[in-house]
């Protein structure tokens, strides 16, 4: 039977001492923690692939931010339900511009910029203001290039306001639709392939659309040189910030799937520009019937515009 002395917590200076009352112990450091690696029982990564997963939010830190930012939210029937989606200042608004018109080469839109609190504000009004500057842009570019004809009078165009409205806003939003449909289709073939919400990719297209602005006001000028330099600048800054949020959501699957998404993305954008170009800013010239001005002697007099 033990007796007190054996109970009693002993002070041991040094390991060595453990060691040399029984040989065969185990001794083990706390001084310093063990350090695992990471990686140890996963599959070894290509370059670059950690930067893109970090980009497409596949890493620890999302969970952190699903888990801080988890709150209870209203029922869709609500007004509170649908002012989150407008619930964004003016500071992140103007980021957020900024981002898509001068894209960071390597970095993702939706990671760098949208991810944390995305919205429909920016959005709405981007394509909003692109309606109407597309619309009175048009105008003025008839009345310029029309402008000094006698035989010509000047009738504002309204039609254009609702043509470029259906355009615009259909766009927006039916393209992301498809697009978000599609990839959720094939997340049920590839695994981990689609890390976009439907709001995220209403938003990247609704900012994607603002370089367009300026755009359509320079298209006043009525030189179709300076008009297709402007529309090919203009669509590859967009069309880049597509490319770069669109593509590592894609690149795990099949390739000729993967390049043929991409190209869907880019083509369809290019289809927008080059349509609004060719409709309302490059117009045919009409050929206008010369007035008919009646004489005294009861004859009419036609005359011919020069």
């Amino acid at each position: 039977m033990a007796t007190v002395d054996d109970l009693k917590f002993q002070e041991f200076d040094d390991a060595a001492n453990l060691l040399a009352a029984n040989p065969d112990a185990t001794t083990i450091s706390i001084d310093e923690p063990v350090e695992i690696p990471k990686n140890q029982h996963g599959r070894l990564q290509e370059p670059g692939r950690e930067e893109d997963d970090e980009l497409l939010g596949t890493d620890d830190s999302d969970k952190t931010e699903l888990l801080a930012g988890q709150k209870k939210s209203a029922p869709f029937w609500t007004f509170e339900y649908y002012q989150t989606f407008f619930d964004v200042d003016t500071y992140q608004v103007l980021d957020r511009i900024k981002g898509s018109v001068f894209p960071v080469p390597g970095k993702n839109f939706v990671r760098l910029y949208i991810r944390s609190n995305p919205d429909l504000y920016g959005p709405f009004w981007i394509c909003a203001t692109l309606v109407f500057t597309i619309a009175v842009s048009g105008n003025l570019s008839n009345f310029f290039i029309h402008l000094g004809k006698p035989t010509y009078h000047y009738v504002p165009e309204f039609r254009k306001v609702s043509i470029a409205a259906t355009t615009i806003y259909a766009y927006a939003w039916l393209v992301p639709l498809a697009l978000w449909g599609f990839l959720m289709w094939r997340n049920s073939k590839v695994m981990n392939i689609v890390s976009y919400s439907f709001l995220e990719i209403v938003c990247v297209y609704g900012y994607s659309l603002f370089i367009y602005i300026p755009t359509a006001i320079l298209w006043i000028i009525p030189q179709k040189v300076v008009r297709w330099v402007l529309v090919m600048f203009s669509l590859c800054l967009s069309g880049s910030v597509l490319v770069m949020t669109f593509w590592p959501a894609v690149r795990d699957d099949n390739r000729r799937i993967a390049l043929a998404t991409v190209g869907t993305i880019v083509l369809l954008h290019a289809l927008l520009a080059v349509g609004c170009l060719a409709y309302f800013f490059d117009a045919p010239e009409l050929d206008f019937p010369a007035p008919i001005i009646p004489a005294h002697n009861g004859t009419t007099v036609i005359t011919k515009s020069q």
